[in-house]
């Protein structure tokens, strides 16, 4: 990203939420997720406060992050020592005479609020904010489109390396940590989530953890990863078997292969979050597969693994181009092992595009 595509992209989205602000009466809100001040301002640290109104934007950190904050922050910065970050900030806000001030309801803590209740003296009005910043984050702008399209060929990239060095008798613990150091190599921030690598019974659990116990031979083997690059996170099912797969390894794989095309396929905007996940259910309900499907199928993702929308029954949601979701249905069977395929989506202008390249066959090791 250029400095000046970079300063363009932040100032508009500074001057919307400006615009949320005064259609919700509000003269100002104080945002503490890091998530928010990263997505308004560029900047990241795990301790800042950003003050964000229709007098400007400022943004409050400590002395650790002073370098940072002047290359990377589009705002007005400020660097406080001796750890009174709040009695900056409530000294801003007096300065500037707020007297209805917004915050974060779902980040800030009760001893939180009280603090800044405390340190403003009980003058400003304090509202809890909507949930305008979740529902813009989820339609993506072309910069950040660009981020996730690298994080998923990074993931992709990792995911193919590593497998070539997978045999029965590796731990699932060494085969996870291989794939989070290929993603490193390849110049991923971190991992986007805790790698999940279970093989055998335990893939039954949709979120198991690598345990130090050896793959084993004539079993399934998920693998569930997704790399954090320029901030943004991808996500990827795949499955592979070692030896020569089961008939019923092949039919159950075979299900959720074809739920997951056509929940594709039923990707397009306008359509709701629900009717996507219908149309996987659909297809493992007519194989008598229904009630091993036990999650949604779906959620967004961006500078989080999971944001809006969420692609479950009940989710209302209409899609719209630019929207970034996950598409995993699976099926999990107690005592034998669970199947679940997982691409990144895009949604665009008259349908989607599968930004995962890595094929989907059941691999053999």
């Amino acid at each position: 990203m250029t400095a000046a595509r970079r300063a363009s992209e932040y100032g508009e989205r500074q001057r919307w939420f400006q615009e949320v602000l005064r259609e919700a009466g509000l003269q100002g809100a104080l945002l503490s997720s890091p998530i928010s001040v990263r997505y308004l301002t560029g900047f990241t640290s795990s301790n800042s406060m950003l003050f964000a109104g229709a007098s400007g934007t400022e943004l409050f950190t400590d002395p650790r992050y002073a370098l940072q904050i002047e290359s990377q922050a589009e705002a007005d910065k400020k660097t406080v020592a001796g750890g009174v970050l709040l009695h900056a900030v409530a000294a801003s806000l007096r300065r500037r005479r707020i007297r209805r001030l917004g915050f974060e309801a779902g980040h800030l803590t009760q001893e939180g609020y009280q603090q800044v209740d405390a340190a403003l003296e009980g003058r400003v009005e304090m509202a809890p904010l909507g949930n305008d910043l979740a529902l813009r984050r989820a339609v993506k702008s072309p910069l950040e489109i660009e981020a996730i399209r690298h994080a998923v060929a990074i993931n992709s990239q990792a995911y193919e390396r590593a497998m070539k060095r997978v045999k029965p008798g590796m731990l699932e613990s060494e085969l996870a940590a291989e794939l989070d150091y290929q993603m490193r190599r390849l110049g991923a921030e971190a991992a986007a989530f805790d790698t999940i690598v279970a093989s055998g019974a335990h893939s039954a659990l949709p979120h198991a953890r690598p345990r130090a116990v050896p793959i084993k031979a004539n079993a399934l083997l998920l693998v569930d990863m997704g790399a954090q690059a320029r901030g943004y996170a991808s996500d990827m099912t795949r499955m592979a078997w070692s030896g020569k797969p089961s008939r019923r390894a092949a039919r159950l794989y075979g299900a959720v292969l074809r739920a997951q095309w056509e929940a594709i396929h039923a990707i397009r905007p306008g359509v709701t979050a629900s009717s996507v996940d219908l149309a996987a259910r659909r297809v493992l309900e007519s194989e008598g597969l229904a009630k091993l499907f036990i999650h949604s199928t779906g959620h967004g993702l961006g500078l989080e693994i999971h944001e809006h929308p969420r692609i479950g029954k009940s989710e209302e949601c209409k899609l719209q181009p630019g929207m970034v979701i996950t598409v995993e249905p699976g099926v999990y069977v107690e005592g034998w092992g669970g199947i679940r395929i997982e691409d990144t989506v895009l949604v665009t202008g008259d349908g989607c595009e599968v930004l995962t390249p890595t094929g989907k066959e059941l691999r053999v090791l």
